[in-house]
C-alpha cells in the first residue's frame, strides 16, 4: 500500500515526499505548528514525518556559540542544536510507539552518527522509564566509508561487517546520520538482509535532497535538507567539525583549507 506524506517547510508551503510504507499502523492524524508538519492517518502504514529545510533558509553565524577557530569556514547555522535535540526527542518518541514491545538491537554507523545516536537512545531510556511502553535495547556499531574529501568515491567500505552475522533473527534499527543519494545504506542494507534479521528499520537524522538520490528513504526521518556540503553535530570534513554543536554549511575556502 503506498501513502502520500505531506510534508510543510518553515515557509508553510506543502509538498509531497512521495510514496512510503512499512507496515505498522499510525493511530492518530499528527500536526505541529511547531515543526510545519501534517500527516494524515493511514492503516497499516507508518509514515515517515521530517522537517523539509528550504534552500534558502539559514542563519548567521554570530547569532549562535560557534567554535572560534570555525568562524571564517562556515557560510550559515542551517540547523540549531536546539531544533535538533527538540527533533531527535520527537524521533524517539516514534520509535517507542512503533517498536515497543520488540526486542531492538540500536545499530550506530559510525563515525557520523555517533552523537545522533547518543542523544536518541537517551531520549529512548528516558521514555523506557516513564511510559507505559518501553523498548529493551541493546547496542551494537559498524563503520562506513564513501567520500574522499567532499566527494563520494561511490564505492562504500564496510568496517565491521564480518560481525553482522551476530544481528541473524534480531530486530535491528540501524542509526544513521545522514542519507544523500542512498547507495551507502543500500549498501548495508544488502549486506544485513544475507545475514537474516527479522526486521531492520533505519532512522537518519538528515536526508539530502538531491538529483542523485537513488530514491531510497529511511522509515524514520529528522530533517530533509538542502543539497549542500554540511559540517557539525559529528558531521565532517576529513575529520573536521565533529565538535561543532549545529549543523552548517561549509564554505568553498575551507574545502580548500582542510583537503587532503
Amino acid at each position: 500500500m503506498d501513502c502520500d506524506v505531506r510534508v510543510y517547510n518553515p515557509q508553510g508551503r506543502e509538498s509531497k515526499s512521495g510514496p512510503s510504507c512499512s507496515g505498522v499502523k499510525v493511530c492518530e492524524d499528527f500536526w505541529s505548528p511547531q515543526l510545519h508538519i501534517y500527516v494524515p492517518s493511514f492503516p497499516k502504514c507508518v509514515i515517515s514525518l521530517l522537517l523539509q529545510i528550504p534552500d534558502d533558509k539559514g542563519y548567521k553565524l554570530d547569532l549562535f556559540c560557534v567554535p572560534k577557530h570555525y568562524e571564517e569556514d562556515l557560510d550559515q547555522v542551517i540547523i540549531p542544536h536546539g531544533l535538533i535535540m527538540d527533533r531527535t526527542e520527537r524521533l524517539a518518541r516514534d520509535i517507542v510507539r512503533d517498536m515497543g514491545g520488540h526486542h531492538i538491537v540500536a545499530l550506530c554507523v559510525l563515525k557520523g552518527g555517533y552523537t545522533f545516536f547518543a542523544d536518541l537512545l537517551d531520549y529512548i531510556k528516558t521514555l523506557n522509564q516513564n511510559s507505559d511502553k518501553s523498548v529493551p535495547l541493546t547496542v551494537d556499531f559498524i563503520r562506513l566509508k564513501s567520500y574522499c574529501n567532499d566527494q563520494s568515491t561511490n564505492i562504500v567500505k564496510v568496517i565491521g561487517g564480518d560481525e553482522l552475522s551476530t544481528l541473524t533473527g534480531k530486530n535491528v534499527l540501524i542509526v544513521e546520520d545522514i542519507v544523500e543519494t542512498g547507495r551507502t545504506m543500500e549498501t548495508l542494507l544488502s549486506l544485513l538482509s544475507d545475514c537474516n534479521p527479522k526486521m531492520v528499520k533505519v532512522v537518519s537524522l538528515l536526508v539530502k535532497r538531491t538529483p542523485r538520490s537513488s530514491g531510497y528513504r529511511p522509515e524514520y526521518i529528522g530533517f530533509e535538507v538542502p543539497d549542500s556540503f554540511l559540517v557539525g553535530y559529528a558531521l565532517d570534513y576529513n575529520e573536521y567539525f565533529r565538535d561543532l554543536s549545529h549543523i552548517c554549511i561549509l564554505n568553498e575556502n575551507a574545502k580548500e583549507k582542510y583537503k587532503v
